[in-house]
């Protein structure tokens, strides 16, 4: 434990002292002075300390104050009990090490979803329901469902705001000789706004037909770039013009998958490097400096996913073999883009997060808080 947590745990369990502050400069001691990962110590000290933790006027003041920090969410499908789990990246007091941490206050009902955050919100569309989780008090509210049946979905936020909705919906049934229906499939595009709560007019691209896997897709300078398992089929939806176009040629000629924005840079590993694509430069590259360590560290793996961690970081987790056991680990990794562009990584932990993992399905998002 921190010697300023240690002080300011001292002085909250002093009667004389914390219970006589006015609230407003509780808020402001807590905002300003306690790391948010320390949020789940503080609250255990006394019902009052729980109950600012849980509570949105905290998390509002950070953001007055200009302190943000962001945490990972998972969400994994264990293979043994057929259920989902949402797990929260927790770094322990202790040691300082990360783990994943069971969030028992959220039930999912489905495996098969996508899952978008906005501000400290995680936006949940599944095959079953609609949902956003409040990831400051961690509980979990109905919205309204997707309004039309979409099939090959992939979900994204642009501008903060607004989640994009683009899959393959059907547009025409047509009855064939012998009166048989045939549906007619084409890809749509439906808006939800978190500020309105409500859903916006779905747009149809006729002269677009189905057929399309996405593998995975991104959010760079308010685009949507969607990449297919194959290369011949990956757009970019350009939202204020509602435009489509083929996927750069460089961009697309990397297999990228897992992959995460940092800075407008995509970032994904391979397996064998950390790589970096720069929209602005149309170029790909290997970020220095994460050496044989990171490449030992990773061998073997099943899959990597990289995750937003903050401003100039990401988080990696990655899945194997370790010691005779199915393990998650992550690794945190700051980034810094130096003098001729090139992009540098620093390995600041590589932890297990967990030890049973036996997870076929893996989801992770970062919010902040």
């Amino acid at each position: 434990m921190s010697e300023l947590m240690e002080q300011f745990l001292a002085l909250s369990v002093s009667p004389p002292l914390i219970p006589s502050l006015p609230d407003d400069v509780t808020v402001d001691i807590v905002a300003a002075r306690v790391p948010i990962n320390h949020y789940p110590a503080l609250s255990r000290v006394s019902k009052s300390f729980r109950k600012l933790i849980a509570s949105p006027t905290l998390y509002k003041r950070r953001s007055q104050l200009g302190i943000t920090q962001h945490r990972v969410y998972a969400v994994l499908h264990s293979r043994k009990t057929r259920a989902s789990s949402f797990y929260i990246l927790h770094r322990k007091v202790d040691d300082c090490s990360n783990r994943l941490v069971v969030v028992r206050s959220i039930t999912l009902k489905s495996f098969c979803g996508n899952y978008v955050p906005v501000g400290s919100k995680v936006y949940v569309f599944n095959d079953l329901d609609a949902l956003s989780i409040d990831c400051t008090s961690h509980t979990s509210q109905s919205i309204p469902e997707i309004p039309q049946r979409m099939a090959y979905k992939v979900v994204n936020v642009v501008d903060e705001k607004k989640i994009y909705v683009i899959g393959d919906s059907v547009c025409h049934v047509v009855k064939e000789k012998g009166g048989m229906l045939r549906e007619t499939w084409k890809k749509a595009v439906t808006v939800f706004d978190t500020e309105t709560q409500l859903w916006e007019p779905k747009l149809v691209k006729e002269d677009m037909f189905v057929g399309v896997l996405w593998s995975d897709s991104v959010v760079m300078d308010g685009k949507i770039y969607m990449k297919d398992y194959s290369k011949g089929n990956s757009f970019v939806y350009e939202p204020d013009e509602r435009k489509w176009e083929l996927m750069d040629e460089v961009l697309n000629s990397k297999a990228w998958e897992g992959a995460c924005v940092v800075d407008n840079v995509l970032y994904y590993h391979d397996l064998r490097a950390l790589r970096a694509y720069d929209p602005k430069q149309s170029c790909w590259s290997v970020v220095n400096g994460l050496g044989d360590f990171l490449v030992a560290k990773t061998a073997r793996s099943r899959w990597c996913h990289a995750v937003n961690y903050g401003e100039k970081k990401l988080a990696l987790f990655f899945h194997k073999n370790h010691e005779g056991k199915e393990v998650i680990f992550c690794a945190e990794i700051a980034l810094e883009r130096r003098q001729g562009g090139e992009i540098w990584g620093q390995m600041e932990s590589c932890d297990v997060v967990i030890e049973d993992g036996l997870f076929d399905m893996v989801k992770f998002v970062s919010v902040s808080l």
